[in-house]
Parts: structure tokens; sequence; C-alpha cells
């Protein structure tokens, strides 16, 4: 089977910047998708970017601008840049891709988010 492995989460000042990654890892082809969610406490997750696997992203309009979502397929590895980080207080991130298994199975995988919340 395959796995997502999420890494990067900290505690910074406002204003600062941290990078998430989220990495693949298993019996892979190819990776169409890789996307990053959002939960605060006591609110709904929030799909935040997307990333396909020719870079095309989208991002939602509360973080456009302040995050940047990419890839390196070598290493089946997302890389989620987020600057400008708001004082609104802290959040899970949590990595989801869209996989294709070597043996042609396509699997939409989760990972179980950071070992550090952190602020949105």
């Amino acid at each position: 089977q395959v796995q997502l492995v999420e890494s990067g989460g900290a505690l910074v000042q406002h204003g600062e910047s941290l990078r998430l990654s989220c990495a693949a890892s298993g019996n892979i082809l190819s990776i169409y998708a890789m996307n990053w969610y959002r939960q605060a406490p006591g609110k709904q997750r929030e799909l935040v970017a997307v990333i396909t696997s020719d870079g095309s992203t989208n991002y939602a309009n509360s973080v456009k601008g302040r995050f940047t979502l990419s890839r390196d397929n070598a290493a089946n590895t997302a890389y989620l840049q987020m600057n400008s980080l708001k004082p609104d207080g802290t959040a899970i991130y949590v990595c989801n891709a869209d996989i294709i298994r070597v043996t042609g199975e396509l699997m939409d995988t989760w990972g179980q988010g950071p070992q550090f919340t952190v602020p949105s």
C-alpha cells in the first residue's frame, strides 16, 4: 500500500513563514493531484490548495497570494509554502493525494496531519 506523511509543522510568529511537506511512499507509479486541507478548532475542514501533475494550482481565497503549493515528482513530495501567516489562531493541515499505484490502481490517500499545529 501507499501512505502520506506530513512534516514541518511548528509555532511561528505572526507574519512569518513556514513550509509543510507531504511525502508519499510505497509502490507508486505516479501522483495525479496533491492537496492540502486546513482544520481549525471548532471549524469545518477547508480545502486550501491543490496541485495536479502538470503543476496547475488552485487556492482558497483565504490563502491566495500568501500560500504557494509546489511538488517534486521525482520525490513524490508536495510542499506548501506559507507566508504572511495571520494571528487568527492555529490549525491542523492534512495532506491528501490521488495516487496511481504500479498496478494501475488509483487510490485516494490521506495523511494524518503534522506533529504541530501552525498559525492560519
